[in-house]
């Protein structure tokens, strides 16, 4: 039997709509617009486009958007400044620093200037340690995006061996956090791991986020095992001309298929929950900031 395919792109639509639904109630009963800035340092393209998307998305779900767009030479004093005006904007309820940064700029400080509570990505050190720790934080929006497909898939996760091939600090790790929070048993794989196959093919859930194109063969899942493949990465594509190329994940996803109960495609899987779930932790943060009820179903 195939796989059933978990459409991110239709997912993702659904959840915006749930955040325009529950920004247009904030404006009409509390009279609050939730705001999310973001700040892009340089030109790099990729970054460029993805900060565009962001910004048009958010206008579409009724927010205010603001973006600031700092040259590549931008001192961290100047960037520091900028994301310290921003966390004492009260119209601003969540701050996104685009990364990678240029070179001449610690990220670390950079994420951990932007005030917790408007730590929209959830990459503060603050926001790591109260998910490591099981309390009330803002959760990174890809591994967000995977856990909400995930209950959406299964209802309860509970009780369900999960393995995450991946142990960064965006997704790896915090989507293990989550899986726990949920009731899973988990266990986190990396390239070191002995008899990486074996422990793959015991796995009810396999999330796969290493960065590495179809690294994930069809007999290591476990059949009717759920796949959701963070991974995108370009392979040359020959077959579409000189210089094409075409974007895979880290499983490879024929194969996969065929013995997976569910997963997820690359383009159209993961991806565009990202973004809709920086939407939703936006909104997130501007109900807390107001001592407001939390948007239900669009949090971990």
């Amino acid at each position: 039997m195939a796989a059933t395919v978990i459409d991110g792109k239709a997912f993702a639509a659904q959840v915006r709509g749930q955040v325009a639904e529950h920004v247009a109630r904030l404006k009409q009963d509390h009279g609050i617009t939730p705001g999310l800035a973001v700040v892009l340092v340089g030109e790099d393209p990729a970054s460029q486009v993805y900060v565009r998307s962001k910004g048009k998305q958010t206008v579409e779900a009724g927010m205010k958007s603001v973006e600031h767009k700092l040259d590549a030479e931008t001192s961290e004093a100047d960037l520091l400044k900028v994301i310290e005006d921003l966390n004492n904007d009260p119209s601003i309820h969540g701050i996104l620093v685009q990364l990678p940064l240029p070179k001449h700029l610690d990220e670390d400080l950079v994420i951990n200037s932007i005030a917790p509570e408007k730590d929209v990505d959830g990459f503060h050190i603050s926001n790591v340690g109260l998910l490591g720790t099981g309390q009330k934080s803002m959760v990174p929006c890809t591994p967000l995006g995977c856990l909400m497909m995930l209950r959406d898939h299964h209802g309860s996760l509970s009780g369900m061996d999960a393995v995450v091939i991946g142990r960064s600090n965006i997704v790896g790790k915090p989507m293990a956090q989550l899986l726990l929070g949920d009731s899973c048993t988990v266990t986190i794989a990396h390239s070191r791991t002995k008899d990486l196959a074996d422990v793959v093919r015991r796995a009810d859930i396999v999330v796969a986020a290493v960065g590495r194109p179809e690294m994930v063969p069809g007999d290591w899942i476990k059949p009717g095992a759920t796949v959701i493949d963070v991974g995108i990465n370009r392979l040359d594509a020959p077959e579409k001309g000189e210089g094409k190329t075409k974007l895979v994940g880290d499983v490879h996803y024929e194969s996969c298929a065929a013995a997976a109960g569910a997963i997820t495609p690359v383009p159209g899987g993961v991806g565009p929950m990202t973004i809709a779930c920086l939407l939703a932790n936006t909104v997130t943060a501007c109900c807390r900031a107001n001592g407001l009820a939390e948007p239900e179903g669009l949090t971990a």
